[in-house]
């Protein structure tokens, strides 16, 4: 049973890590699209994005409900300071990937891309190692 348990615990986290990466990208996006125009409006999610407006409409409401987000009909999405914190830690995470994947020599397209995947997934203990790696790599 023991065995059977440490193989299951990868794939745990990652189940866990899933649950959290849509809320991390939208107060990611919020957080940005805020700081170049200002303001957020459930349009500007839908097309960062790509979804239909009843979509990000959904996913806004659920993150209202757990603290993240706050809004009123036809009014702008505001994070709250807890979506504001989480906004922050998850653009600080893709940025120490981002960064490690350049210092490896990918190019910046392909570094982007998948450093938005792997920073849902990676331990607090693997990114300061990522982050220690790309600043040796300077």
């Amino acid at each position: 049973m023991t065995g059977s348990s440490n193989k299951a615990e990868p794939h745990r986290r990652t189940r866990r890590d899933h649950a959290t990466e849509t809320a991390e990208d939208y107060v990611e996006a919020v957080a940005e699209i805020i700081s170049e125009r200002e303001t957020c409006r459930l349009v500007d999610l839908a097309k960062y994005f790509a979804v239909s407006h009843v979509t990000a409409n959904r996913i806004v409401a659920r993150l209202q409900k757990e603290g993240l987000l706050q809004t009123e009909p036809y009014q702008p999405i505001e994070l709250t300071p807890q979506g504001k914190r989480l906004a922050d830690r998850c653009r600080q995470r893709h940025e120490i990937v981002y960064r490690f994947l350049l210092s490896l020599g990918i190019d910046k397209k392909t570094a982007a891309i998948d450093a938005e995947g792997i920073e849902h997934h990676v331990s607090p203990k693997t990114l300061r190692k990522l982050e220690q790696w790309a600043k040796q790599s300077k």
